[in-house]
């Protein structure tokens, strides 16, 4: 499983920087690249490979999204996305909630 984090704006980027987030992210073994939408059309660390999955945050999709019509792409909520970073599994957030609470 590879984690690509990709800032929205520079904007962004430099929040996250100064909240200490992109340090977690590549601690974590991601990947940071550079700000925009390189990932959301395959223009990132490579093109997904035929049945490769991806979970995104984008705000669209399509087949060939990403770069190749042969991958799978599912849409889903940030919070969705990390919980998922985490487990290396699509799966619902609200189980790390339910484990914070308890």
């Amino acid at each position: 499983m590879k984690l690509i984090v990709a800032a929205a704006s520079r904007e962004v980027f430099l929040e996250a920087a100064r909240k200490g987030l992109i340090e977690i992210f590549v601690e974590a073994g991601g990947v940071v690249v550079a700000p925009g939408c390189g990932p959301c059309v395959g223009t990132h660390n490579g093109v997904l490979a035929d049945g490769e999955n991806a979970i995104s945050t984008a705000n669209r999709n399509f087949k060939g999204r990403m770069g190749n019509p042969n991958a799978n792409i599912y849409l889903a909520s940030p919070a969705t996305v990390a919980a998922s970073a985490i487990t290396g599994k699509i799966c619902d957030p609200r189980e790390f909630s339910r484990k914070l609470k308890s």
